[in-house]
């Protein structure tokens, strides 16, 4: 069902080449009698394009680009969906895996780690410097008040997003 809006797009636009196509070859063969005028095809074939072959051609490119967009969106939610079961899973996982395992980068496994905390649906901390993202249940941080890397009281940062002061360590609690 992702691809469907691409296909229709495709056919759309298939469809209004045809009509072009096919109106070309009505105009040409009208031409050739004694009744028609040539002025009498031209605004057929006008009439073909602007009524008919014009908006298939549009309803299937908007429809073409908007499934390229669709599934563009989907990808990213399924590499998501991926992350959260690989550290969910696993307890604990180094970025570096992440990395490896999700084919992205870096910063593109950091801003997806926001985006689940932001959504609600990842909680954990993560130490920068040793590279490791941690699952953990949200209650069990927010009791101990203290940073589960190094102990240090805890520094809120953003919408469920604390910073240790001391070992720069984040904490993601889901609301």
């Amino acid at each position: 069902m992702g691809g469907s809006g691409r296909i229709v797009g495709i056919v759309l636009m298939v469809i209004g080449l045809a009509v072009i196509l096919i109106a070309g070859v009505l105009m040409i063969a009208q031409v050739g009698g004694e009744e028609n005028t040539v002025s009498g095809a031209v605004l057929g074939m006008a009439i073909a394009i602007l009524c008919i072959a014009a908006p298939l051609i549009g309803v299937g490119i908007y429809l073409f680009m908007k499934g390229t967009q669709e599934q563009t969106e989907l990808a990213e939610v399924e590499k998501e969906r991926e992350l959260l079961n690989i550290v969910l899973a696993r307890g604990e996982v180094t970025i570096a895996d992440l990395v490896f395992e999700l084919k992205s980068s870096r910063s593109e496994v950091k801003a997806m780690i926001h985006d689940l905390v932001g959504k609600g649906l990842f909680s954990g901390y993560i130490n920068w410097e040793e590279g490791v993202l941690y699952s953990k249940q949200a209650g069990d941080m927010r009791e101990t008040q203290k940073c589960p890397n190094c102990g240090g009281e805890q520094a809120y940062a953003g919408k469920g997003v604390i910073v240790c002061p001391y070992c720069g360590s984040e904490l993601f609690l889901a609301t």
